[in-house]
C-alpha cells in the first residue's frame, strides 16, 4: 500500500481527532493537511502509519488549541463548537463513545481542560488508544499520561451530559418541536422544554444576536414564537439535520443559504438546551452563507410600524 492511500484510509480517524481537539471543522481539516504533508517529507516509513500519523496530528492540534485558547478568550459572546454535520469515522465497537463525545455539551465540557489533559483524554477515552501511543504523541511519559486521564475523566465525568432517550424518540420530540416553531405554537413549544431550558448563541459579533442567552420555558418559547413572522418574511425554511449526533436543524433564506444552525440537548422528554451558531465564519462547511444582516434588514422593513 502507498503512502497516499494509507493515509486516505486513516484521513476519517486523523479528522475525528482533530475536531474533537479543536472543536472547529476548518482547523481539523488544516491540522489533518499539516499531517500529510509531515507523512510525505518523512524520510523513513514509519513500522505504524496509524500511530505515526495519529500521534502527528495530536502534536499539531494540541499546538493549534494553545493558540486558539487565547484567540477564544477574546471572542465576542459565547463560544461554540464548528457545528458537524456527519462525523468521518465510524467503529462500530466505539459507537457510544464517538457520539458521546462529538455532542456539543461534551466538546463545551473538553474546553474545559488543559490541551494536554484533552488530548489524553480523547485518545484513551474515545479512541482507545493504547498508553505507549498516547505518551509518544503528547510527549509525556505513560505515568504522566496515565494521572493527565484521571484527572481529565474526573472534570468530564463531573459536567458529562446524559441523553437517555434513545436516537429516534429524540429526533421525534425534536420534529415535534420544529413543527410547533413553524406554527408559532408557544404553549406546544414551552410543553416541550424543559423549565429550566436555556437558549444560548454564537454570533461571534459578526452576526444578528438578540441576545447572548434566554432562560425558562416560558421566556424561550416566547422569543422562538416572535422569531417565525421574521422567518417567514424573508421566506426562510427549517430543515432538520443531526448536527454533532444531536437532533438540530439547518435555518436558509428563500435562496437555500445558510442562516443559522440550532441543537438541541434532549432528557427526560424535554428539550434542556438549545444551541444557535450563527457566527458566518463558522458555517461556511455547512454550505453557501447568507447575510444574516441584510435578512435582518429585510425582517424589520417588512414588519408592521406602530404610530
Amino acid at each position: 500500500m502507498s503512502r497516499v492511500e494509507e493515509f486516505e484510509e486513516l484521513r476519517p480517524l486523523l479528522f475525528s481527532i482533530a475536531y474533537r481537539l479543536l472543536g472547529s471543522v476548518s482547523e481539523a481539516e488544516d491540522a489533518v493537511q499539516e499531517t500529510w504533508l509531515r507523512y510525505e517529507n518523512s524520510p523513513t516509513r514509519p513500522a505504524s502509519a496509524k500511530a505515526f500519523l495519529s500521534a502527528t496530528v495530536s502534536r499539531i492540534s494540541i499546538d493549534v488549541l494553545r493558540s486558539a485558547r487565547v484567540r477564544r478568550e477574546r471572542y465576542v459572546g459565547p463560544w461554540f463548537p464548528e457545528p458537524l454535520l456527519a462525523d468521518p469515522y465510524e467503529d462500530p465497537q466505539r459507537s457510544a463513545e464517538l457520539a458521546d463525545s462529538l455532542s456539543m455539551a461534551a466538546l463545551l465540557l473538553l474546553e474545559r481542560l488543559s490541551p494536554l489533559e484533552r488530548a489524553v483524554f480523547v485518545l484513551r477515552e474515545v479512541f482507545a488508544f493504547g498508553f505507549p501511543e498516547i505518551a509518544s504523541a503528547v510527549g509525556r511519559s505513560e505515568a504522566a499520561c496515565r494521572q493527565l486521564t484521571v484527572r481529565a475523566r474526573r472534570h468530564m465525568d463531573a459536567g458529562r451530559p446524559r441523553f437517555e432517550a434513545g436516537r429516534a424518540e429524540r429526533e421525534k420530540l425534536a420534529g415535534r418541536f420544529l413543527d410547533a416553531f413553524r406554527d408559532g405554537d408557544v404553549d406546544g413549544l414551552t410543553g416541550l422544554l424543559a423549565a429550566d431550558v436555556e437558549m444560548i448563541g454564537d454570533g461571534g459579533g459578526k452576526a444578528p444576536q438578540w441576545a447572548d442567552r434566554f432562560i425558562g420555558a416560558g421566556h424561550v418559547a416566547r422569543v422562538l414564537a416572535a422569531f417565525v413572522p421574521m422567518f417567514a418574511h424573508i421566506g426562510a425554511e427549517v430543515e432538520p439535520h443531526r448536527l454533532n449526533g444531536q437532533p438540530g436543524a439547518i435555518f436558509r433564506d428563500r435562496d437555500g443559504k445558510v442562516l443559522s444552525t440550532w441543537t438541541f440537548d434532549i432528557l427526560d422528554g424535554r428539550i434542556q438546551t438549545i444551541r444557535t451558531v450563527n457566527n458566518p465564519d463558522k458555517l461556511g462547511h455547512v454550505g453557501p452563507v447568507a447575510d444574516a444582516w441584510a435578512a435582518l434588514r429585510e425582517a424589520n422593513r417588512a414588519r408592521p410600524r406602530t404610530s
